[in-house]
This record gives structure tokens, C-alpha cells and sequence, in this order.
């Protein structure tokens, strides 16, 4: 908990404010932002680390390139997308499939996209040796997978329904549940990284990392929708969520420095 504890009341009146002077800014003919702001007063992490120096141009991004991570078609088997299916046993939790596509600006599908997912368990609690969240290890899980778009652009993913957690942002904070979803383009550079959250969730109005996104419509795309046709008989529930990569349906990432 931080030294000077604020309250979720404090961080609910920063939120108004936010949300204020934005449909402010935007009334008065600005236009709405590509990503959330850097300096997200409620989101006290992003407020205290996020970059104040000018850009750095590159000359020769090509080189730049040849000196970053490279996948793959073979780098990525079938079994990479079923995070259920990792470890000797079953993991606990509500099991799920996440089905999508990787749209452009257009509409168009973006196939052959590497999609990376990392999650919590459905306690609440990362595989990470720096999640010091009491709730419990799953020794059968350890959240994290990936795959390849198809022709039509087409993800999906077995997995558990991740459970909420608390983080340290203000006294009571706690993060909806959601799955972190990374895009990786044509390039490495060209990553883009976003969270998809669960339809009905009791936490999204007291969340400052998913209310820095302030326009309502785009704050909306982030949630997945139960689709029943993407359940699997007496084995999973489905859940829908499209990523789109540009234009004003795009899906809100978050900004890179």
C-alpha cells in the first residue's frame, strides 16, 4: 500500500475529472487520442515513469531490425495455443476458448500475425517470482501462449478464466479480471500491446488502468462477448473479441515510448 494512502474515493474524483476534461477537449473540436494518456494522473505508476524526453529518431530502421527477435512459422506448434495443456495435470479454474480475428483499418484480416497472450490464474495470481499476491499457485498452469493468425486473420486460444487481484495503485485497488494480448506485426518495432476484459465485470468503474482509456466507445472494444456458438459442450465456455489494428474501430493499445 502506498506511504500516503489514497483511497479509491480519491482515485473516483481523479477519474471524473479525466473523463470531464476530455469530453471538454473534445466539444471543443479536439480530436480523440490514439492512446491513453501517458501521464494518467489515477494510474499512479504510469504518472510517475511515463517518458519525458523527446522521441529518439532512428536513421537506419532496417538495421535496427537485425538486431531484434525473429518467429517464425516453425517457431509455433498447436499446442502453444491450449494453455491448458502444458503440464501434466488440469489446471483449476473455469475453462475458456478466446476466439478472434486480426483486422486492419479496413476490415481486412491480417493472417500469419504472431498473437501472444499472458494471463493470471483463476485465483489471481501471475506465474511470476514477483507477484507476491497471496492467493495460490497453480502448478498445472503457467499462463502464457501464442499462435498464428490464419488466412482470415483467426486466433484462438484455450485457456482459464483469469481471476482479479490486487495491486498497489491505491489502498483497496483491484484489477478486473483480463488476459494481456500482444500483436506483433511484420517487425518486432511494430508490437502492440492491449488487454482484453470479461463482459459484466463488477470492478471496471473503479479500474484506472482501463478508465485512462477515456472515450467510451473505445473503452467498450476491450471487452469480449460471450458468444454461445463458441462454447465447447461440457468442456469450455466461448468468448469473442477482434483485434483491429488501425482507424477510428481500432483497439486501444498501450502507447510505446
Amino acid at each position: 500500500m502506498p506511504d500516503a494512502v489514497v483511497t479509491q474515493a480519491d482515485i473516483d474524483r481523479e477519474m471524473c475529472a479525466e473523463r470531464d476534461a476530455y469530453a471538454e477537449r473534445i466539444a471543443a473540436g479536439g480530436t480523440p487520442r490514439d492512446h491513453p494518456a501517458r501521464d494518467y494522473l489515477p494510474y499512479r505508476s504510469s504518472a510517475l515513469r511515463h517518458p519525458r524526453q523527446p522521441l529518439t529518431v532512428v536513421q537506419d530502421p532496417d538495421a535496427l531490425e537485425l538486431h531484434g527477435p525473429v518467429f517464425g512459422v516453425a517457431d509455433v506448434t498447436a499446442l502453444d495455443a491450449d494453455l491448458t495443456a502444458h503440464h501434466s495435470g488440469e489446471p483449476l479454474g473455469e475453462r475458456i476458448t478466446v476466439q478472434g480475428r486480426v483486422l486492419d483499418r479496413e476490415g481486412r484480416p491480417v493472417a500469419e500475425q504472431l498473437v501472444e497472450i499472458w494471463q493470471a490464474n483463476s485465483a489471481g495470481r501471475y506465474a511470476h517470482r514477483r507477484d507476491r499476491h497471496p492467493a495460490p499457485l497453480d502448478p498445472n498452469f503457467t499462463g502464457a501462449g501464442r499462435c498464428l493468425t490464419d488466412d482470415q486473420g483467426r486466433y484462438a486460444f484455450t485457456t482459464v478464466k483469469p481471476g482479479p487481484y490486487p495491486w498497489r495503485n491505491h489502498a483497496n485497488a483491484w484489477r478486473p479480471a483480463h488476459i494481456h494480448f500482444s500483436v506483433f506485426g511484420t517487425a518486432f518495432a511494430q508490437r502492440v500491446v492491449t488487454q482484453m476484459y470479461f463482459p459484466g465485470d463488477p470492478l471496471f468503474p473503479y479500474d484506472p488502468i482501463l478508465q485512462s482509456v477515456t472515450d467510451d466507445a473505445a473503452r467498450g472494444r476491450l471487452v469480449a462477448a460471450y458468444e454461445h456458438g463458441l462454447s465447447v459442450p461440457e468442456f469450455s465456455l466461448g468468448y469473442r473479441w477482434d483485434i483491429v489494428l488501425g482507424g477510428p474501430a481500432a483497439t486501444w493499445a498501450e502507447g510505446t515510448p
